[in-house]
């Protein structure tokens, strides 16, 4: 994937890059999709419970138009997509400044991408995408959300077990004289 000049690694992504990749290649760049946890994914204001789920898919399904998400109330969707296990984000949140915002295009044939901003999206737990607008429609129909970058699983050092000393006994150590010391942790 390097040699062409611009690199896709870490999240990054171009603008309607159609580059030297293989298809192959680039649905695999695309496979952030399985490290969701589809089931607590969420997304506010679907017209019908669970189908925001359904456009985080493989990338060769991209352009099947069968399976989309609706928004319900107005043109507003928000999608929380968990890597683990974080607090979602909620439509009164979206006033916030976003890590990073988009001016989206239309793209029947799932071909955009986006680019990010790297160091924002580095060591990335939990990813919300809110929509706050259409091009027009009553209503908001996404059928395909691809996720790029790299995935490490996460090392979590466990509970160890240390016995400190809070004053050293002379007994335990052969030194001629103990100058006692103290020491503020704050």
């Amino acid at each position: 994937m390097s040699g062409h000049g611009h690199g896709h690694g870490g999240g990054h992504s171009h603008g309607c890059c159609e580059c030297d990749h293989e298809p192959a290649e680039r649905g695999v760049e695309y496979e952030l999709y399985k490290r969701i946890d589809i089931e607590k994914l969420q997304c506010l204001n679907e017209s019908r419970d669970g189908d925001g789920k359904l456009v985080f898919k493989p990338w060769d399904q991209r352009t099947d138009r069968t399976k989309f998400v609706e928004s319900d109330a107005d043109e507003e969707l928000l999608f929380n997509i968990p890597y683990k296990n974080i607090p979602q984000m909620s439509f009164d949140d979206t006033s916030r400044e976003p890590e990073q915002a988009f001016r989206l295009n239309r793209d029947p044939l799932a071909e955009l991408e986006y680019p990010t901003k790297i160091a924002r999206f580095s060591n990335v737990e939990h990813l919300s995408i809110h929509i706050p607008r259409n091009f027009g429609s009553e209503s908001t129909r996404v059928y395909y959300i691809g996720l790029r970058g790299e995935y490490t699983e996460a090392y979590r050092h466990e509970v160890t077990i240390c016995n400190y000393e809070a004053a050293a006994n002379p007994a335990d150590h052969k030194v001629e004289t103990i100058t006692p010391q103290t020491q503020f942790i704050s």
